[in-house]
């Protein structure tokens, strides 16, 4: 996953989650302690959330920060069994 995709996930895994627990940008933004037009920029892309910026938001929301992100191992997983699997098929071609 690329850098613009993992962003494009996390802002609409925030966008979906403040949706799915019905609250406004303007409730999430009091609740997290910043501004509505910061929290609205971040929703947006204009704006990359530092880390902690996703820990408040998480907070404000009663979430885990992980529930933002893939789960990346799996698709860790898949990747390098992929990549074994490879190795394994050319090195039998060469016995």
């Amino acid at each position: 996953m690329t850098n613009e995709e993992m962003q494009e996930y996390v802002i609409s895994s925030i966008r979906r989650i403040r949706k799915t627990k019905k609250m406004s940008q303007l409730d999430l933004s009091v609740h997290a302690n910043m501004s509505q037009s910061f929290l609205a920029n971040i929703e947006t892309g204009k704006k990359e959330p530092s880390v902690m910026t996703i820990i408040r938001i998480a907070q404000a929301m009663d979430v885990n920060p992980r529930e933002f992100f893939p789960e990346s191992t799996n698709e860790l997983d898949i990747n390098v069994k992929s990549e074994i699997k490879s190795e394994i098929m050319d090195l039998l071609k060469k016995l």
